[in-house]
């Protein structure tokens, strides 16, 4: 299977999943006269960070991970959305940078090595396999899954289908 396969298919599932999310946020915030604001910045945990920035890392992670694999240069994105529409607008933004990807970019990325930072001032170098399956992907998917958990907490109908996309 093509390493290409392995990643921007995953990122893009995802990504869909977590717009129709938001889409249902929205539209329960307007229904229960409930400020957007509130459901955005609603967390899991005090100590952990808000449906909006959960949303915003996921597409970093999206967007760095398949720049990095593919050898490319990696986009500097501000995270600067505060509305469903600018993190609807986001999410289009990363899964239009994504189907710019073509699968021989990826060709050898399972062996090449990859810096990336892991914290002010420190770095990590993996093999891009070990970077796909022990960083990048498990990132996503736990922001992907902790907004999924914040809207269910929140009150909003979605589930297991609709995590995976199923229509």
């Amino acid at each position: 299977m093509p390493f290409y396969d392995s990643v921007v298919p995953a990122y893009l599932q995802m990504l869909g999943t977590m717009s129709a999310g938001l889409k249902k946020a929205e539209a329960y915030a307007a229904a229960k006269k409930i400020e957007p604001a509130v459901l955005l910045g609603t967390r899991l945990f005090p100590d952990m960070l808000p449906l909006s920035r959960q949303v915003q890392l996921a597409c970093d992670f999206a967007t760095k991970g398949s720049a990095r694999l593919s050898a490319s240069e990696v986009p500097s994105v501000p995270d600067t959305e505060t509305t469903f529409d600018e993190l609807q607008a986001r999410i289009a933004r990363t899964v239009d940078y994504l189907k710019t990807f073509k699968p021989e970019q990826f060709e050898g990325a399972e062996t090449r090595e990859i810096t990336f930072p892991t914290g002010p001032g420190k770095t990590t170098t993996l093999t891009g396999q070990q970077f796909l399956t022990s960083f990048s992907l498990p990132s996503f998917y736990f922001h992907v899954v902790t907004a999924h958990d914040i809207l269910r907490t929140c009150g909003i109908d979605v589930g297991k289908r609709d995590y995976l996309g199923a229509n």
